[in-house]
Parts: structure tokens; sequence; C-alpha cells
């Protein structure tokens, strides 16, 4: 039986990808990079702030402008996000069901705190989670399993009572690698076979969790009674 639920934000909840990619693509090419594409872009997905950074190095060479790039892309970002926080498909249906069958949640994200508390808020479902923990709160990031295992630590259950929810390969590779089941629901990528082969379930949308767990109660109960 599954007593929680472990949340990744950008691609997961929030639909942040896509605008994070255009604002990358507008900002290169200001600086005069015209090569920037998804399939680049696709490798920075669910890493903390250093890997991303070291996808643009091993692209771009060491000297490529990094600070101003990152400042820039995510003051703009964050300014979009004040606005209008764009949430995926399923989600609030999910989040009410979660907390009426008093399931634990937490968001384990490659984000900063700052921004984590920030859109969690602007989005208005900051009151359905128990904890969260930060990208900038761990030593090592996605693809290391330390924020989930963190994550169980917070809520108080075993690796095996937990459930994550993820978008990305090294967020897929991260919950494999911690011994907790993990449910892809893709967003700009879907996951290679080499990460797909590690998953639970690969899902369409947020909502169809909820007919996952419902049918995981209804097999643990009939364990429960024999059947």
């Amino acid at each position: 039986m599954k007593k929680a639920i472990i949340f990744d934000m950008d691609g997961l909840m929030i639909d942040s990808e896509r605008v994070t990619y255009n604002e990358y693509v507008k900002k290169l090419k200001i600086l005069g990079y015209d090569d920037f594409t998804e399939k680049i872009y696709r490798q920075c997905l669910g890493k903390n702030k250093e890997g991303i950074c070291q996808v643009f190095f091993n692209q771009y060479g060491d000297d490529f402008p990094m600070i101003e790039v990152w400042n820039d892309v995510h003051d703009w970002i964050d300014e979009s996000l004040r606005k209008y926080v764009p949430k995926k498909k399923g989600l609030d249906n999910l989040l009410k069901y979660l907390k009426e069958n008093n399931y634990l949640t937490i968001v384990a994200t490659s984000s900063g705190r700052t921004r984590v508390n920030e859109i969690l808020k602007n989005a208005h479902i900051i009151e359905y989670f128990d904890d969260s923990i930060c990208g900038d709160e761990v030593s090592k990031g996605k693809p290391n399993p330390e924020i989930f295992l963190t994550a169980c630590q917070k809520l108080g259950v075993k690796p095996e009572e937990a459930l994550v929810l993820e978008d990305s390969e090294a967020g897929i590779r991260a919950a494999y690698d911690g011994e907790i089941d993990v449910i892809c629901i893709p967003d700009m990528k879907y996951p290679e076979p080499e990460f797909a082969c590690q998953v639970t379930k690969i899902m369409d949308s947020l909502e169809d969790v909820i007919y996952y767990l419902e049918d995981l109660k209804l097999h643990c109960e009939d364990k429960k009674g024999g059947k």
C-alpha cells in the first residue's frame, strides 16, 4: 500500500518546460547562437542548475556566458509565472483525491526554494502538500536518488511506501536507483527504452494516477481478504 506521493514540479505539475525552452531560444538568438534545439534542451530536463549549466558548456564551450543566460532566462520565466502558472491536465483533481484519501504528499524538485514557494503559491496548490524539498537543499541532484530518499525521510515513510511522479529521464533514474516506484507522465520527451523499463507505468495525464491508486487499493484489499 502506498502512503506517500512524491511530485516533481516543472514539466510534471507545471507546464513550464516549453516556456523555458522558448526563452532559451530567444536569449541565445540575441547572443548569436541559432542552433539551440529541443534535442539539446531535453538534456537539461530534470537536472539541477549545475547539471543544466554543464549541458550548455558541453555544447558551446567553457567560455559560454552561462551566468548572463541563466539570469536573463530565469528572470523572464519568473516574471511570466508571477502572472500566470499553467498547470498540467488533471493536477487539481489528483491533489484533491490525495487529500481526501489521506495520502502524504511532497514536492521534490531540482528548482530552488524561492522559486518553488512562489510557483506553488501562485498556482494555488501549496496547501495540498505536506512538505517540499528543493534542488538547493541536497548535495547531489537528479539522477542521484538523494532528493527522493530525503523526501521519504521527511515524510517518515519507507521507499517502498512511496510513489514518485516524474516526467524526466533524470527523475526516473533517481527514483529507480532509490528503489522507489515511479510513474512517468512525459512532457517534452518520451523516455528512451533504457528508462521506460525502469518505470512502474507511463501515463498520459496526472488524472490517470487516480485510477492507478484505486486499482492498487483494491488489490491490497483483495490480498487482505484472501481473495
